[in-house]
């Protein structure tokens, strides 16, 4: 059995999308998924799973959503160990609080295309600064989140995948919940 995290993707925003964490993790654990722990009313979801096939993982909540709620929404999942690659790999990591804060992490579904990136690495933000990886593009909002250009809609946009976005504080919860 191995420990899994799922991101959802633009649920329970402006209200659209509305789904309470109690039906989703009840659908879940419908889905034959294990000790089912979901964090903030986000779309963030620990879980275990005899199915050793992130991918595949993917397909099965996203299917059961839309079915159940009748929207489809983006599914990225994570195993601890990649959560874990993903954190430590942040080129902005720092151990001081306020500047933690400044930290997000676009989750990629796919590895998007060497063009895309490499054209994507010429555009300039300011106050902001992003480093693209396969999997994760890290992002310094020096002003914020909420005020910057450099957004999951434009990192979808230029890199042609799916993302969502979490920012240091959701990405070291889930983490804890993860053991």
């Amino acid at each position: 059995m191995k420990t899994y995290i799922a991101f959802l993707r633009g649920i329970n925003v402006s209200g659209k999308n509305k789904v309470s964490m109690a039906e989703l993790k009840e659908l879940l654990v419908d889905q034959e998924l294990k000790e089912v722990k979901t964090y903030i009313q986000s779309g963030n979801v620990v879980f275990k799973s005899e199915l050793n096939n992130d991918k595949q993982l993917e397909k099965q909540i996203k299917a059961a959503i839309l079915r159940h709620f009748e929207f489809n929404v983006p599914v990225i999942v994570k195993t601890v160990d990649q959560m874990k690659e993903i954190l430590n790999e942040n080129p902005f990591k720092t151990n001081d609080e306020n500047l933690r804060k400044q930290n997000y992490y676009v989750l990629l579904n796919e590895q998007p295309k060497q063009e895309a990136v490499e054209k994507f690495k010429l555009e300039n933000f300011v106050n902001e600064e992003f480093y693209i990886t396969a999997n994760c593009v890290y992002l310094k909002c020096n002003a914020g989140y909420g005020k910057a250009k450099l957004n999951n809609n434009l990192v979808e946009r230029k890199l042609k995948v799916e993302a969502t976005t979490r920012n240091y504080r959701t990405m070291s919860k889930l983490l804890e919940l993860s053991d």
